[in-house]
């Protein structure tokens, strides 16, 4: 947010994240709105600040290799962590336009449904004297 004399909050730029600091925390930290991580201590507000995914982070190679030591596969569970598995897709095939089409599926949906009636919209009689004409023909 903003400080106190600070006009402008600062935005938010790219996340790098590293196993060891060889000075990259140094480096990184006189760029303004680049953060660091260490991939043992990563943050999800520093993930997705704000809840919103989609942070340009810059995986160091280490950091990459060790992903999978802290986190494990989807085949063989995690060493660092006890009785964490990453979590499976809950969905095989993906294609959603495909399985909703599918003969299966639409035979057993109830047929759709039909639009309803719209009505008029009533009309003044004593603004239009179209109307007020069909109502009493000897007002005018």
């Amino acid at each position: 947010g903003k400080m106190r004399n600070r006009r402008y909050t600062m935005r938010k730029g790219p996340l790098v994240v590293y196993l060891e600091d060889n000075g990259i925390v140094r480096a990184m930290r006189n760029i303004p709105g680049v953060e660091t991580a260490c991939v043992t201590r990563l943050n999800l507000l520093k993930l997705a600040p704000g809840g919103n995914f989609g942070r340009f982070i810059i995986w160091t190679q280490g950091a990459f290799k060790k992903l999978t030591e802290i986190y494990g596969t989807s085949k063989s569970g995690a060493p660092l962590k006890k009785n964490y598995h990453l979590p499976r897709a809950q969905m095989e095939n993906a294609d959603l336009d495909r399985i909703i089409n599918s003969t299966e599926v639409q035979s057993s949906l109830k047929p759709k449904l039909e639009a309803p009636k719209k009505f008029q919209v009533k009309v003044n009689p004593l603004k239009s004297k179209r109307v007020m004409a069909e109502l009493n023909p000897f007002a005018a």
